[in-house]
């Protein structure tokens, strides 16, 4: 896997992926920014929720439930010195469907948690990494 991040100004960058999908990353007015785009940390946090919510719908999927959305909350803590990695990160899923099993739902969670989601996996090695989910019934 390879990506290139091209500086802007001040603080401002682009990242593309080497399949030519690109983002911009700015930083915050008072760090020299004009707040044009995500700062890097909350990139990193989107790409872990995406990481792990393709788990989750996939293995859902695969197990034939008939989930119609999903969606990962994510909070996040921060250490207050330099540098200020994770510490702590919850991952909240709310699971929607129609008559959605909770012992499947749980499992797919748990499987991406533990096995499947590298970048939620990788985080855990350096901040208490967590995940709970609730389920909504579809109205469909």
């Amino acid at each position: 896997m390879k990506a290139r991040i091209k500086w802007i100004e001040n603080v401002c960058f682009m990242g593309e992926s080497e399949t030519g999908h690109a983002v911009v990353l700015d930083g915050a007015p008072d760090a020299g920014g004009r707040n044009l785009g995500m700062r890097p940390m909350e990139m990193l946090l989107i790409g872990m929720g995406a990481c792990t919510s393709f788990d989750v719908v996939t293995i859902l999927k695969k197990a034939r439930q008939p989930v119609t959305d999903c969606v990962a909350e994510i909070n996040a803590d921060r250490a207050d010195e330099i540098p200020k990695v994770f510490t702590k990160i919850h991952v909240h899923f709310v699971v929607t469907g129609k008559g959605l099993n909770p012992t499947q739902v749980e499992r797919a969670v748990k499987l991406s948690a533990e096995k499947y989601c590298s970048a939620s996996i990788m985080l855990g090695k350096a901040a208490e990494v967590t995940h709970g989910f609730e389920i909504r019934e579809s109205e469909i």
